[in-house]
């Protein structure tokens, strides 16, 4: 698997020559580079990040920021610290989870919603974004984010705290999506928790906060809380996946999660955008 991996590397360069300019070009590739090698090795390519910063120096800046979050481990809680703020500059952020064929929620989503009730309860002044578009395959007018957000009125939480993000199908587009809406309608908002399963919240993490380094955001994510799954992994590569994703470049993002798609009960993902 490991030599597929390096292997898939190389093939970076040959993908983005052909759909970018020069200069973007090699600053993509480069990009690429560095975020498959870390994910396949678990190593950092200064090289890689040296060359992006001599053809970049903001986007390289940037980008090295981005690996040293990666590289930052993610403690992750079961339910939301005392002491963030109690007021609506703080966005509870919860993550969706593929739908039913018949657009109901799977209980993932469910026990997600659970730890989610809590948190807004325990900070009754928060803005609440719920996010995922749709992935019932029965029924195209359900969206994860929609069946979140009706949820949760159901349970009493006020509508007028709720962001309803349900257009994306990837993390990646969990968080530029979310950060599109909270910029539009809730500038207010300068810290976010992520709320998801245990397994995905570091994924949550690394991509919510390299997505408020690319925009140059002071929005940044400062704590989390999870419901614990008995299954369900992301790997490091779909990471990456994801980190190419935020960076442009889609159709490479798709082929790394096609590849390396190892999401407890999930199935193939459809490129809606």
């Amino acid at each position: 698997m490991k030599h597929r991996l390096i292997a898939f590397a190389a093939l970076l360069c040959v993908i983005v020559a052909a759909v970018l300019p020069a200069t973007a070009e090699e600053a993509q590739s480069q990009i690429e580079r560095a975020v498959v090698a870390y994910a396949a090795a678990g190593t950092r390519d200064e090289q890689a990040l040296s060359a992006l910063a001599s053809i970049d120096p903001a986007l390289g800046e940037k980008w090295a920021r981005i690996m040293d979050l990666w590289e930052t481990p993610v403690a992750v809680n079961a339910e939301l610290p005392d002491d963030l703020p109690d007021d609506d500059s703080l966005c509870l952020v919860a993550l969706g989870f593929q739908l039913n064929p018949d657009g109901t929620m799977r209980e993932e989503l469910v026990e997600r919603l659970r730890v989610l009730l809590a948190a807004s309860e325990k900070y009754p002044h928060a803005i609440i974004a719920c996010t995922g578009g749709g992935t019932a395959a029965y029924d195209p007018t359900a969206t994860e984010a929609g069946r979140m957000a009706d949820w949760l009125e159901s349970q009493g939480v006020d509508a007028s705290r709720l962001v309803v993000e349900d257009h994306s199908l990837t993390t990646a587009q969990n968080a530029i999506y979310t950060f599109d809406i909270l910029a539009e309608q809730h500038p207010q908002v300068k810290q976010i928790a992520i709320i998801s399963s245990d397994y995905h919240i570091a994924t949550g993490t690394l991509l919510f906060g390299a997505e408020a380094i690319l925009r140059e955001s002071d929005v940044e994510v400062v704590s989390n809380a999870a419901w614990h799954a008995p299954s369900g992994t992301l790997s490091a590569m779909f990471q990456a996946g994801a980190l190419i994703e935020l960076s442009g470049d889609v159709e490479t993002a798709f082929e790394i999660y096609y590849e390396t798609y190892d999401i407890h009960e999930l199935p193939p993902l459809h490129e809606g955008t």
